[in-house]
């Protein structure tokens, strides 16, 4: 199936979560912290909620729980978006 990451097309295998197209597609992170720093999956299971991503605009979706879905769109987040929360 196609889904695209930041906009860039990628092709995964059906029952791929999104954390795992994320890596599969080579990024090393998903959001960046309130600090600046990247965060990627810990856990797997949803409850570090480091993989907190954007899907078909919804904000804070965990990528570890949702599986891809034909023309997904995910945002990975920038540090640019987040560098006016830091404290």
């Amino acid at each position: 199936m196609s889904i695209s990451i930041d906009g860039q097309p990628l092709q995964v295998a059906n029952g791929i979560s999104v954390a795992a197209a994320i890596a599969l597609a080579g990024h090393s992170f998903s959001r960046i912290s309130v600090s600046g720093q990247p965060r990627a999956p810990v856990c797997g299971m949803g409850i570090c909620q480091e993989c907190r991503v954007s899907i078909n605009g919804r904000a804070q979706q965990l990528a570890c729980q949702t599986l891809c879905q034909e023309n997904m769109q995910i945002q990975l987040a920038k540090p640019a978006v987040v560098s006016g929360l830091s404290t």
